[in-house]
């Protein structure tokens, strides 16, 4: 006598979700931050890219608006900071100076993107207010 071999049922799976394509707030306020090394390849890129990131994405991402000003505020004092420090080199105070404020600018750069990987503000110091 045969018996029809019976196979188990399959088990419903849950459905899969796909990978979700939207970043979070915090991935924004990091690419924001990153996008000022523009500016070691592109003459005021530090400014243009996170200035269109912000522009861009503000509405979508509210927290990104706050980020996105503080950002811009940092890197347009520091450009400030740093063509002032380039001009001193006439006075020989920027060949010491000059070094001090880009090593500065970049540490500063990245304590504010580590703050915001965690989802904190990073309030730079020594930042102008223009927005």
């Amino acid at each position: 006598m045969d018996t029809p071999s019976a196979t188990p049922a399959p088990v419903p799976q849950p459905p899969a979700q796909p990978p979700s394509s939207e970043l979070s707030s915090n991935q924004w306020a990091v690419i924001t931050h990153l996008s000022a090394l523009a500016g070691l390849v592109l003459p005021v890129g530090n400014i243009l890219a996170p200035l269109v990131l912000w522009l861009v994405k503000k509405a979508e991402v509210p927290s990104l608006d706050q980020v996105g000003k503080d950002v811009l505020n940092f890197q347009i004092s520091w450009s400030i900071y740093l063509l002032l420090s380039g001009l001193s080199m006439f006075f020989c105070i920027g060949v010491v100076l000059l070094p001090v404020a880009a090593i500065a600018w970049l540490v500063f750069l990245i304590l504010g993107t580590i703050k915001a990987s965690n989802g904190e503000r990073y309030n730079f110091p020594l930042t102008i207010k223009f927005l």
